[in-house]
C-alpha cells in the first residue's frame, strides 16, 4: 500500500529515444520496413511448414514455433515502439505495462528452450541416425513444443503474480520503448529481493542452463562428424546444423552482451538500444538464415511459387 503522501502509480510514462528527436522519421521508417519484413518472412516460414508435406518434419515443426515466438515477441513491442518514435514519449496503463512484460518474457524464454530442442534434434540426427525416428516421434516432437508454451507460461505467470503484489508508488517514468523486467521492478517501492531471487533462478533453469546444453551438444555433433570418413558426409551433416548454430550465437550473443554487462547507470541505458538485437535484429535474421541455407524452405518456396503463377 501506499503511504498518505504517495500516490498509486496508474500509469507508465515510457521516455523512448529522447536524444534522437532530430532522427524519428528516418528512425520510424527503420523499424516500420524491418518489422513488415520480419511479420512477412516469419509468417511465411509458419505457412510453408503447415502447409507442405516434405516439412512436417521435427526440425521445420520446431522452426515453426522458433518462428512464432519471434514474431509475437516483436509484436508485443515494436507497435508501441513506433508510436512511441512518432510521439517521441509513450504511456501505457498500469495493467497494460504487465501483460507487454508478461508476454514479452513468454516469448523471450519459449525461445530459449526452442532453440535447445532444436540442437537436441541436430544431436540425435547427426550422432545417433538409426535411433532418430524412435527419439524424435511426432508425438514427441509436440510434447516438447506444447511443454515449453505450457511451462513457461505457468512459471512466468507465478512470476509476475509476485510482482504485482509490490506497491508502486510515485515515480512512473522508465527510461525505456517497452516494459522490460529491470525497469519495472525498480519503479516498485517493495522489496524486491524474493522476486529478484525468483527471476535469478528461472533464467539459470532456462536460459544458462539450455546454452550449457547446446554447447555440450555441439560438441558431441562436432567430434561425431570428425569421425565421419567421407568429405561429403562431413559436409552434409555440418550443412544441416550450421543455421541453427548461427542462430544461437545471435540469440545468445544478444543475451550476453544485454544482460551481462555491469548494471550501472550508464550500462542501464545503453542496454536500452541493445536489447533492439534480440527485439528485431534476431526474429529479422533468422528468415533469412533458414532462407539461404535451408534446401527445403527454398523447394516450398518454389512450389507456392509456381502454383501462384498457375492459378493468374
Amino acid at each position: 500500500m501506499c503511504k498518505e503522501n504517495q500516490t498509486q502509480v496508474t500509469q507508465i510514462r515510457l521516455l523512448g529515444f529522447q536524444n534522437l528527436h532530430k532522427y524519428r522519421s528516418l528512425l520510424f521508417i527503420v523499424f516500420l520496413l524491418t518489422y513488415l519484413f520480419i511479420l512477412v518472412g516469419n509468417l511465411l516460414i509458419i505457412l510453408l511448414v503447415t502447409i507442405i508435406d516434405h516439412l512436417k518434419t521435427p526440425m521445420f515443426l520446431f522452426l515453426k514455433h522458433l518462428s512464432i515466438a519471434d514474431v509475437s515477441l516483436t509484436t508485443t513491442v515494436v507497435p508501441m515502439m513506433l508510436d512511441i518514435i512518432f510521439a517521441e514519449e509513450g504511456a501505457l496503463p498500469f495493467w497494460g505495462c504487465i501483460l507487454q512484460l508478461y508476454l514479452f518474457c513468454i516469448f523471450g524464454f519459449v525461445q530459449c528452450l526452442i532453440i535447445a530442442v532444436m540442437s537436441y534434434d541436430r544431436y540425435l540426427a547427426i550422432c545417433l541416425p538409426l535411433r532418430y525416428s524412435s527419439l524424435m516421434s511426432p508425438e514427441i516432437c509436440l510434447q516438447l513444443v506444447t511443454g515449453s508454451w505450457v511451462l513457461m507460461s505457468l512459471l512466468i505467470s507465478s512470476e509476475i503474480f509476485v510482482l504485482i503484489q509490490f506497491a508502486f508508488c510515485g515515480l512512473n517514468s522508465i527510461d525505456h520503448f517497452f516494459c522490460d523486467f529491470g525497469p519495472v521492478v525498480e519503479l516498485a517501492t517493495s522489496d524486491t529481493s524474493a522476486l529478484m531471487m525468483q527471476d535469478f533462478v528461472l533464467s539459470t533453469l532456462f536460459i544458462f542452463f539450455p546454452f550449457v546444453f547446446i554447447i555440450m551438444t555441439y560438441i558431441c555433433i562436432f567430434f561425431s562428424i570428425l569421425k565421419m570418413s567421407s568429405t561429403f558426409d562431413r559436409r552434409k551433416a555440418f550443412s544441416t546444423c550450421s543455421s541453427h548454430l548461427v542462430t544461437v550465437c545471435m540469440y545468445y550473443g544478444t543475451l550476453i552482451t544485454v544482460y551481462m554487462a555491469p548494471s550501472d547507470q550508464s550500462s542501464s541505458y545503453i542496454n536500452k538500444y541493445r536489447s533492439l538485437l534480440y527485439i528485431v535484429v534476431t526474429p529479422l535474421m533468422n528468415p533469412i538464415i533458414y532462407s539461404l541455407r535451408s534446401h527445403e524452405i527454398k523447394r516450398a518456396m518454389q512450389k507456392i511459387i509456381s502454383r501462384i503463377l498457375q492459378n493468374v
